[in-house]
């Protein structure tokens, strides 16, 4: 028993010696670092060339964006003698204070805080000459490379370089506003913070002491130079567009149909874009970020409201996809259904219907379209409600309605459409009838859009159905838009239906439509589009339009909506027309410079 014993446990240690052989044969193929000789050394190295961070360049190629020498004045504040100060910069005295006040955070601020201003190359020859009196020796002027904005429009586009932000957000930490800053709107600098700033390449060889080269410890990587962003905004109709906002809230979306490219993303208040990374604007960054009105809120990405009107468009759609109207039907303008606050004929069909935006006409069509009863939901009316909702919902959707579209912005906000489920909650019981969720009907109650989604809405009309996702960037480099903005979305609605609205759009900017007045038919351009007058509980109400020209070959699409600003008609169409005219034939007829001087001053005023 002994010797069998022996036999048997000799044989299972040669077997355990094998399997370590095997294991340790494959780890020192797998890691050529283990199987180096221990003479060898790892080493890496840095691919020889300099790196650059890309430009920022518009539609047309003109750089809004770039990294150049920045010449800066730094001085403490005790010592500031701001007379000589001013004759040293050919400054006069409000430029001094103004300049001064910008540049400080607050103004109490400690006499020892350090100011700093940012220089003309012109300005710093002459403190470089002159600054060797007494009374300037403490002056520090320093030279260094930064991004420097060429314009000041597109400030939300643009964005940022995080690392030269830091100031910014130790202000944004101190103020009671800072919570917005959980929105960090870098704009496309730092959403394409990677392919903006390239990145090194890196050789791992191992070495033997002689300087021979034994394989690589581990991979290579190629040398990346930054690439530039060609954007899709136009540079010249986006600064034309934040003259007509300027001060007052909201946003203004244009872009190109047939591609989803971006021409003008305009979020108002505005501000200079270089505001917020440069050294000598602490003061100003402190007025955004304390202002009521929140400038710095991302409005066409990050703010969904009700759309009002302009999503009878939408609704009309559906309902005629879904068999509950036809283009030819009518309906009587019923006020003691919903208030129409246009006095108007009788709107017989839906282009009448679309031209005088007729509550009561809107108000019927959904309702016809929720309150529908199929013979197998016959004896349980409110089963059918919930079956037809969640339909609409589904056509509605396919819009890219209550999801992101995902546009090259930074947290962009999905909108929201209610469901069977969330009126069961709300209203406590799954009984509910349409009379309680009607507001539906007019773009009012639970809906909500972003700005990107309202001005997308308008391209899928124009498009009789399909999108392309709205994008700020046409090319990275030489290599064109990210892979996902080049895929077609299609509605689940047929294009018939959306050629149905066209007619009632293009009479909304006619004779006797909701904005007859910002008609452009004396320039040979016909304009589809709808307005809307979103009611509002906490003070005026809001204006809102969308729409597309020409009308009959679409190049541009517009979305505005302006917070408290009363009627559509009256106040975002003319700002929409006149962006469509610029674009389309660069300039402004003299027939609206009035409307133009007007809009301009509104935006001046903030009002």
């Amino acid at each position: 028993m002994r010797t069998v014993f022996t036999i048997q446990g000799l044989l299972f240690f040669l077997l355990l010696v094998g399997l370590a052989a095997c294991s340790s044969s494959d780890q020192q193929t797998s890691d050529p670092a283990q199987a180096a000789d221990p003479t060898y050394t790892r080493q890496r190295i840095v691919v020889s060339d300099s790196l650059h961070r890309g430009r920022i360049l518009d539609r047309y190629d003109s750089v809004l964006v770039d990294t150049r020498p920045q010449f800066l004045l730094k001085l403490p504040r005790r010592l500031l003698d701001t007379l000589a100060l001013g004759q040293l910069l050919g400054w006069d005295s409000v430029t001094v204070r103004q300049r001064l006040a910008d540049a400080l955070p607050y103004g109490l601020a400690s006499t020892g805080y350090p100011i700093q201003f940012r220089l003309t190359a012109k300005e710093a020859a002459r403190v470089r000459r002159d600054s060797s009196a007494t009374v300037l020796q403490k002056l520090v002027l320093t030279e260094r490379r930064q991004r420097v904005y060429t314009t000041s429009a597109g400030a939300p586009v643009l964005g940022y370089l995080g690392a030269e932000a830091q100031a910014f957000y130790r202000q944004a930490k101190r103020t009671r506003r800072g919570r917005f800053y959980r929105l960090r709107n870098g704009g496309v600098e730092t959403y394409y913070n990677g392919l903006l700033n390239g990145h090194w390449g890196y050789l791992h060889p191992l070495m033997d002491a002689q300087g021979n080269q034994h394989g690589a410890w581990a991979k290579d990587t190629v040398f990346q130079q930054g690439q530039d962003l060609h954007l899709t905004i136009d540079a010249k109709l986006q600064a034309y567009a934040e003259k007509l906002l300027g001060g007052r809230k909201g946003y203004l979306v244009a872009l190109d149909p047939r591609t989803g490219e971006i021409l003008a993303y305009v979020s108002a208040p505005v501000y200079p874009a270089s505001t917020i990374t440069a050294p000598d604007q602490a003061g100003v960054r402190t007025q955004l970020l304390q202002d009521a009105d929140m400038p710095l809120l991302n409005r066409p990405a990050m703010l969904a409201n009700p759309p009002g009107s302009v999503f009878k468009l939408v609704n009309a759609a559906a309902a005629l996809q879904l068999g509950a109207i036809l283009p030819t039907t009518g309906f009587r303008c019923d006020q003691s259904l919903v208030r129409c606050v246009h006095h108007h004929p009788q709107a017989n069909s839906l282009t009448m219907g679309l031209k005088y935006s007729c509550n009561p006409y809107f108000y019927q069509a959904m309702q016809q379209l929720i309150n529908r009863v199929p013979d197998s939901l016959a004896q349980d009316s409110a089963a059918a409600r919930h079956v037809n909702l969640a339909l609409w919902r589904r056509y509605v959707r396919s819009f890219g309605l209550d999801s992101v579209l995902g546009a090259d912005v930074a947290r962009e906000a999905p909108g929201f459409l209610p469901t069977p489920a969330y009126y069961d909650k709300a209203r406590g019981t799954n009984k509910w009838t349409y009379r309680s969720i009607y507001s539906l009907s007019i773009g009012q109650g639970e809906i909500n859009l972003t700005g990107l989604q309202m001005a997308n809405m308008a391209a899928i009309v124009a498009n009789r159905g399909w999108y392309y996702p709205p994008h700020l960037v046409r090319s990275v480099g030489n290599s064109g838009p990210l892979p996902r903005f080049t895929q077609k979305h299609h509605t689940l609605i047929d294009s018939a239906n959306f050629a149905a609205l066209l007619p009632g759009m293009v009479a909304v900017l006619q004779r006797g439509g909701t904005a007859e007045a910002s008609s452009l038919a004396d320039v040979g351009i016909t304009v589809a589009g709808k307005t809307g007058t979103v009611q509002n509980d906490e003070g005026d109400d809001h204006a809102a339009f969308v729409g597309f020209a020409p009308a009959d070959n679409p190049k541009i699409a517009v979305a505005v909506y302006l917070e408290n600003a009363g009627f559509g008609a009256t106040a975002a169409a003319p700002c929409a027309v006149l962006v469509m005219e610029k674009y389309l034939r660069g300039s402004i007829a003299p027939k609206r410079k009035r409307w133009e001087r007007r809009m301009q001053s509104r935006a001046r005023d903030g009002y």
